[in-house]
């Protein structure tokens, strides 16, 4: 079962004042599962994780609704405000919905790096563990070290880091991030995507991302990491079939079904899947 753990749908009307800008033109558009389904079908993905692109309850229940009416949404991951005082009430009617499976505050758009080692937290993220949410890590590496000790603060907590943390690849930067991703790495409880590094290539493309992909992949193994297309956002750099060509080029066949849909299907409870094995 191939699944492709992170893609988003956006309506331009819905977004004045937010990312996308106009100047980003392959982006700055509506995008729906209209879309993305002839990909999907000739890609041979069954599968999807939706996730939020913004800091408002209307953008979660607008992502509930098209998973009501589209099939193969497996998986919505939203948002809600962490540290509202209600934040356990809203996380419980959130989690009522069925394809509910996560939550992500946009971590890389907060200005405090170490927000998340705010105590105000501590509710929520009972109400997530309680109600077996996963937490989406939106972070750059910047992020790493706060995140790793919120990580080891939470070990009942799934945590996924989206995009490999968001490399400097476009610059050439490995060594701090690699060493950053192996502490988080060596806690069971954190699992990687392997999506969004085509974005980060500053247009050096597939030469530049390889090293960068092997890296996710020798640090995370084949149980840990898992596919993403960051679609719409991959058309900045690349395409559908393209990414994912390279994907599984980089990860051995033997562990194609884990990384492309099995990894997925455990980490977000898809399909009643059990809990991911650690390495």
């Amino acid at each position: 079962m191939r699944i492709d753990a992170h893609q988003h749908f956006w309506r331009i009307a819905d977004r004045a004042g937010q990312w996308p800008p106009a100047d980003l033109a392959p982006i700055h558009r509506d995008f729906g599962p209209e879309d993305l389904q002839p990909l999907l079908a000739t890609a041979g993905i069954v599968g999807t994780v939706l996730v939020q692109t913004m800091e408002r309850a209307a953008d979660t229940a607008y992502m509930l609704g098209l998973a009501d009416r589209h099939s193969f949404i497996r998986a919505v991951v939203g948002w809600t405000d962490l540290k509202a005082p209600d934040a356990p009430g809203a996380i419980a009617r959130l989690a009522g919905h069925a394809r509910l499976k996560g939550l992500r505050p946009m971590l890389q758009d907060i200005a405090d790096d170490d927000w998340i080692a705010d105590p105000a937290l501590a509710p929520a993220i009972a109400a997530m563990v309680a109600h077996d949410l996963a937490f989406d890590a939106l972070v750059l590496p910047r992020h790493l070290r706060p995140l790793l000790a919120f990580a080891a603060r939470y070990p009942s907590l799934r945590i996924v880091i989206d995009h490999g943390a968001k490399p400097l690849i476009g610059e050439g930067r490995i060594s701090g991030w690699r060493r950053d991703l192996a502490a988080l790495a060596s806690l069971p409880n954190v699992c990687c995507k392997l999506s969004g590094l085509l974005t980060e290539a500053d247009g050096r493309g597939a030469v530049a991302v390889r090293p960068y992909a092997e890296t996710l992949l020798d640090l995370f193994g084949p149980g840990r990491l898992i596919f993403g297309s960051d679609w719409p956002v991959l058309r900045l750099a690349g395409d559908y079939a393209g990414w994912l060509a390279l994907c599984r080029d980089i990860v051995p066949a033997a562990h194609h079904d884990a990384v492309f849909g099995g990894n997925a299907a455990r980490f977000y409870r898809l399909d009643g899947a059990p809990p991911a094995a650690a390495n």
